[in-house]
């Protein structure tokens, strides 16, 4: 079975930083990884990708402030997240094929 396990969530200001991180067991480097978010009452979003030979995508509103990466060595993929803002408060799930982590909350405060 492939398990993924979220981590570095919480609580910061407006402007900060946060380095969220997703470990994968079983087959990783083959796969494409996503990183989703989602509030209450909205649709998950595909915030960001990463295929297996490292091209990425971003959505427009994450471009420009977030950065993902993956370490195939490790089967761990990270989300970079400057510059945050309130709006991007939510829980941040990691996605490979039809699996998902439990998610990781973080919080944006103004």
């Amino acid at each position: 079975q492939v398990q993924l396990v979220e981590s570095g969530g919480g609580l910061v200001q407006a402007g900060g930083s946060l380095r969220l991180s997703c470990a994968a067991s079983g087959i990783f480097g083959r796969y494409a990884v996503g990183w989703y978010r989602q509030t209450p009452g909205k649709q998950r979003e595909l915030v960001a990708s990463i295929a297996s030979g490292g091209s990425t995508n971003y959505a427009d509103s994450a471009k420009g402030r977030f950065t993902i990466s993956r370490d195939n060595a490790k089967s761990t993929v990270y989300l970079q997240m400057n510059s945050l803002k309130p709006e991007d408060t939510a829980v941040y799930y990691c996605n490979i094929q039809d699996w998902w982590g439990k998610g990781t909350v973080v919080t944006v405060s103004s």
